[in-house]
């Protein structure tokens, strides 16, 4: 499971490419619109008013994933200075309990949006595609430009949290055999550390 300990980085740099080109493209189009030349009458026919709430929504799912990028990697802001002050076991058991404490919060946050994605549209769409009986059960809203039903959009809600009570409980396994926490280094840069000491001093 070694894809595993880098999914976040997956998905935010998937999410963030898709992002910037569909804002990309639909600058250009906006401008190139603006020109008479032979592609004005199929450029005006294109519409692209869709490419803001496609992107609200992209930026959104990354800060789901996001939050779970943090508490791999221990960038979320923490107030541990009374915390670091105890005794050691003292201090590992406040430890655990934040940790644990987050898995919950997150594991409930998952479970209670699971439901609302459910009752917003998921149960239909999940009926139909298996050709299920769909007595009582409505489509669902959709999204105002995307025309995309708002369970998909929605649903960034139990995956994002269901990940981050994953990486809670992930690193509170982790402390219970090491004792150590994820530590973020901001002065840290990726690949600076494998630069040839003959070439940094050249």
């Amino acid at each position: 499971m070694k894809w595993l300990d880098h999914l976040e980085e997956w998905l935010i740099a998937t999410l963030m490419g898709l992002a910037t080109l569909i804002i990309f493209v639909s600058v250009v189009h906006r401008y190139a619109a603006g020109f008479h030349t032979p592609l004005q009458d199929w450029l005006l026919s294109l519409n692209f008013a869709w490419a803001q709430e496609a992107t609200i929504y992209l930026f959104v799912w990354m800060a789901k994933f996001g939050a779970a990028y943090g508490v791999r990697t221990g960038i979320h802001v923490g107030v541990d200075v009374l915390i670091n002050q105890l005794a050691p076991n003292n201090r590992k058991k406040f430890v655990l309990f934040g940790l644990l404490a987050g898995a919950l919060f997150t594991g409930l946050v998952a479970t209670m949006g699971a439901g609302f994605v459910w009752h917003n549209g998921a149960n239909w769409a999940f009926h139909n595609a298996f050709g299920l009986d769909m007595t009582d059960l409505i489509e669902g809203p959709t999204t105002p430009d995307l025309e995309w039903p708002t369970w998909i959009i929605y649903s960034a809600i139990p995956l994002g949290s269901s990940l981050m009570c994953f990486r809670f409980l992930q690193v509170a396994w982790n402390f219970t055999k090491t004792g150590e926490l994820p530590h973020h280094d901001h002065g840290h840069v990726d690949g600076l550390d494998d630069e040839d000491p003959a070439n940094a001093s050249a």
